[in-house]
């Protein structure tokens, strides 16, 4: 594709009197964000086409002005990136605004960042003022941040993945000439603190299954994430059309996954589809009922009615499917490629509560000699 050359300001007639403005773009240019190749822009800017008086004269001239203002704009940012300079429009643009329209792409810790920054900056913030005193003052805030939606400070652990994930969203806006220095180089990261999350034992989810939910649709969805790890995320966005005949026997779910958008195909057992009440003549969603704020009081008190002391989140069941596959003994390699994750250093961080292999290697050293 050739870069853009030249920004055209032209009008197309509509019904009535009136004509809209809009750029004609040759040959066009690609969207860093969408790299869609874009070759008209409409500006919603109107005209008369025929003015019959001096005050529709005058209307039409001061509004040909603020089209080719515009026009002027977007032809020295073509310009501007032709040769490698930084276009200054970019620079004093909201940058909270653009932070908010990006959030509908990712998953909800997005959002949770996207508020945090909001509070820490007050709701003002250009991308002139992204440098790396900014950010630095920003993972301060996090590492003292009080929760969005109850009492009390957010983890170590949760301000390390706000803070990486805002040093994602730099690297992004760098590529995309958003902004003019690559900052997140010069920015250290949050280390984590190594706690030991809670997860089930298998007398605990036998007692879960066993105890009568007022929510009856959570005890489903929480007791199949426990089957096949699925995230509450994508439990909620999951459809009958996703799970598929498997290419080693049986069912599959093969789903784009919600929090990082990576292909994941999970087999299904004959139990976990019998849970749900599998029918090849369903369609759409599977937990269509489900209430994503169902999965706080609801599922705590169901908790508790089960006599299950823990603290246990919608999350604790994903722990809770790759603990009990490391004590039956899968392959940790199997459980990393179910579970999609990236890194095998993450499946690792949940087998820490495996005690049951835990206690059988500590019985492998010995200093009784064996007959």
């Amino acid at each position: 594709m050739h870069e853009c050359k030249t920004v055209t300001l032209r009008t197309r007639p509509l019904k009535g009197r009136m004509m809209s403005f809009y750029l004609d773009y040759y040959p066009g240019y690609r969207d860093k964000e969408t790299m869609k190749v874009i070759r008209h822009e409409s500006l919603g800017i109107y005209i008369y086409a025929n003015p019959r008086n001096k005050r529709e004269q005058n209307f039409n001239e001061v509004m040909t002005e603020k089209a080719e203002a515009i026009r002027c704009r977007r032809f020295e940012s073509v310009v501007n990136e032709r040769y490698d300079f930084f276009d200054k429009y970019k620079l004093k643009a909201d940058f909270l605004e653009y932070y908010r329209k990006q959030l509908r792409k990712h998953d909800q810790k997005w959002e949770f960042v996207y508020l945090h920054f909001s509070n820490f900056v007050h709701g003002k913030c250009t991308f002139e003022e992204i440098d790396i005193d900014l950010c630095n003052k920003f993972r301060e805030y996090l590492l003292s941040a009080k929760k969005l939606r109850r009492n009390g400070h957010i983890t170590r652990n949760s301000a390390s993945g706000y803070w990486s994930t805002f040093r994602g969203f730099l690297k992004i806006l760098y590529r995309n000439g958003m902004i003019k220095t690559n900052v997140n180089d010069f920015l250290e990261k949050i280390e984590t603190e190594d706690t030991m999350k809670e997860a089930l034992s298998v007398e605990e989810l036998y007692l879960l299954a066993e105890t009568p939910c007022k929510k009856p649709i959570v005890k489903i969805a929480s007791l199949f994430s426990c089957m096949t790890s699925l995230r509450i995320s994508d439990i909620l966005a999951l459809c009958w059309e996703d799970i598929v005949d498997y290419s080693a026997g049986g069912k599959c779910v093969h789903i784009i996954t919600q929090k990082n958008k990576a292909e994941d195909i999970i087999p299904i057992s004959e139990e976990a589809l019998g849970l749900i009440g599998y029918s090849s003549e369903k369609k759409g969603l599977v937990f269509k009922e489900l209430m994503r704020s169902w999965t706080q009081a609801p599922m705590k008190e169901w908790i508790r009615s089960a006599g299950i002391t823990k603290n246990i989140t919608f999350h604790s069941y994903r722990r809770t499917f790759a603990t009990l596959q490391g004590a039956a003994g899968t392959d940790i390699r199997t459980i990393q490629s179910i579970m999609a994750h990236k890194s095998i250093t993450t499946t690792m961080r949940y087998m820490k509560v495996v005690d049951s292999n835990k206690r059988e290697a500590s019985n492998k050293i010995t200093l009784i000699r064996k007959d």
